[in-house]
């Protein structure tokens, strides 16, 4: 499936709702169960995505601006940030995130057409126009939001935003996406992004993303 840009901004919106929402309401206890990624508890899994906004963040100023600057310094950048979430506690947790997804929102509504054409660079290295920052907020706030295990599953996720996840993930693992397994769709994106799935018969997946 082609995804558009309004698609991927549309889907950053409604992604970032349903991360709040999966989010909100957690007692110090309910953040420190584990979540659906092994090792990871809630609170490593807030810290990621709100320290994800924070690093998609850097490449929207890098395309206002032209100042080079990168999602993270480095890898240990990186997992500092999401090391930053067991040493919090849970209202200093939610306010990280809520900031941070504001203030990410803000940044990219700011954003004119031509500055959505500038070129950055992902943390894994490839230089793509900006308009990609929306389609990997979304994809984080989606997928992560079915690991907080908190009743979201990929079945509540848009159809759209499913078909173009299953093509892009069934990319980057070198799978024909014609020849995927048969099952409902969000079996599919469930199975290719390695996380728990209704279907049988099929080797296991690693985690993605």
């Amino acid at each position: 499936m082609a995804r558009s840009f309004s698609d991927a901004l549309r889907w950053t919106q409604e992604g970032t709702e349903l991360f709040l929402a999966a989010a909100g309401g957690l007692t110090e206890p309910a953040y420190d169960t584990a979540s659906l990624l092994p090792g990871w508890t809630r609170r490593h899994l807030v810290a990621h995505v709100a320290a994800n906004a924070d690093a998609l963040g850097n490449l929207v100023h890098w395309a206002a601006t032209g100042d080079v600057t990168p999602m993270y310094a480095s890898p240990e950048d990186r997992a500092a940030g999401i090391e930053r979430g067991p040493r919090m506690s849970g209202p200093e947790l939610t306010g990280w995130l809520t900031r941070s997804c504001a203030s990410l929102r803000t940044a990219m509504d700011a954003l004119t057409g031509r500055q959505w054409q500038s070129e950055v660079v992902t943390a894994q290295g490839r230089t793509v126009p900006a308009t990609e920052v929306p389609w990997l907020r979304s994809r984080e706030l989606f997928v992560h939001a079915v690991d907080m295990d908190r009743g979201v599953s990929f079945a509540d996720l848009p159809g759209d935003f499913l078909r173009a996840l299953v093509v892009d993930i069934a990319a980057k693992r070198e799978l024909d996406a014609s020849r995927l397994p048969d099952g409902p769709l969000p079996e599919a994106a469930a199975w290719l992004a390695g996380r728990p799935h209704a279907l049988t018969g099929h080797p296991r997946l690693g985690p993605w993303l």
